[in-house]
């Protein structure tokens, strides 16, 4: 299912991203993880099946999201806050604002993947109604151990359990 238009109404601040977004983009990305995704794998999301939502403050970038869209299901491939800009709600803004989207386009299912560490981040999806449905070990670098993801869904449109 292609992306497409947005019919939905983004919330204040919250905004379509385009390849002349990179540069913020990068730069949040990079404070953030000490594995960051390339300029390459970030212009690769730019492309059809993929929706890049960003949250923007006083004219500069402060998070951004990243969807992947595939037949019923939305996939969340990234949300990212700029460090000094986190616990304001601009992660909860992009994520509400991409699961209206998934919602208005009639998907079935949101999933994602977030660091077993990652308190701040599965509280949020938590409190945003995913729920747990997996793990995948060793899903994150992590220098000399790899770390464990947790895979979290949300029913959009249909049971949040994913079929065996």
């Amino acid at each position: 299912m292609a992306v497409g238009d947005i019919a939905t109404e983004l919330p204040p601040g919250v905004r379509r991203l385009t390849p002349e977004d990179l540069p913020a983009i990068l730069d949040i990305e990079r404070q953030s993880y000490s594995y960051p995704w390339s300029e390459g794998i970030f212009q690769d999301t730019f492309r059809a099946g993929y929706l890049v939502l960003g949250v923007e403050i006083d004219g500069r970038l402060d998070g951004y999201g990243v969807l992947a869209i595939l037949f019923d299901e939305a996939h969340l491939l990234n949300l990212c806050v700029r460090p000094a800009s986190r616990g304001q709600g601009h992660a909860r803004a992009v994520l509400r604002a991409l699961v209206a989207i998934a919602r208005d386009k009639g998907l079935q299912r949101m999933l994602l993947e977030v660091r077993d560490s990652n308190g701040a981040a599965r509280q949020l999806y938590h409190s945003e109604g995913f729920v747990l449905v997996g793990r995948r070990p060793g899903y994150y670098p992590d220098g000399g151990k790899p770390e464990d993801a947790v895979v979290m869904a949300l029913a959009l449109a249909g049971p949040a359990v994913l079929p065996h």
